[in-house]
């Protein structure tokens, strides 16, 4: 399924932003060459834990060509998943830098760069179907942490396509628990600089939550 989501032209809007970021960069990464394309997920796949975010950001996954990697929200979360024992490592620099996930897999709702972090709703259901077939492929996962309000609207859409239909649907909120069928969401505040810069979510707020997901899989052990 990696090759069908890196081959995505579905969205016009989002493929010609996510080249355009390509082919202008950032200064500060001039010398190299994005990646400019959909980001699959990635992790282990016989995870009990899912982390699902909003999307790639423009000169993170989209540069990297790995989710959360390269940027200042994959430093907040990675360290976060190394202190909880989740991954064997606190960085995430380059899809070649060694990182492994334990128990883990992390994946996007959406899997382009969306211009101002703001896919439309068209963009978010043509790229669902997507998460709704990872669903079916990590079959083990039991737990579903949700990096913000979009990502938990997004995952509860993703559950109903898989028959676990829920309504009203649960709400939003940061640690916030939820039984679909048979995973327990929780929320968490998206890692992003605007949150964590203003203290909305502190490394210690986020290593509950991550502390939490782990205890309601069935995970113990430290850091490798």
């Amino acid at each position: 399924m990696s090759d069908e989501i890196v081959s995505c032209r579905t969205c016009p809007r989002l493929v010609a932003w996510r080249e355009e970021v390509a082919r202008q960069k950032r200064a500060a990464f001039a010398g190299e060459t994005y990646w400019g394309r959909p980001v699959p997920g990635f992790g282990d796949p016989g995870a009990r834990i899912l982390i699902l975010g909003l999307a790639p950001a423009a000169h993170g996954g989209n540069r990297t060509g790995r989710i959360f990697t390269g940027d200042r929200s994959g430093d907040f979360l990675f360290a976060a998943l190394y202190r909880c024992g989740l991954a064997n490592q606190p960085t995430s620099v380059s899809r070649d830098d060694g990182l492994r996930l334990r128990d883990s897999y992390i994946a996007a709702v959406n899997r382009c760069c969306p211009p101002g972090n703001r896919p439309t709703p068209e963009e978010r259901d043509n790229c669902l179907p997507y998460l709704v077939r990872e669903l079916r492929l990590l079959d083990r996962v039991r737990v579903i942490v949700c990096l913000g309000a979009f990502a938990w609207d997004g995952m509860l859409l993703a559950l109903a396509a898989n028959g676990h239909l829920v309504r009203p649907g649960p709400r939003f909120g940061h640690a916030k628990e939820a039984a679909v069928g048979p995973y327990t969401l929780i929320g968490c505040y998206h890692p992003s600089q605007q949150n964590t810069f203003t203290g909305k979510l502190t490394p210690p707020m986020l290593d509950l939550v991550i502390r939490r997901a782990a205890e309601v899989a069935g995970i113990s052990g430290g850091p490798e």
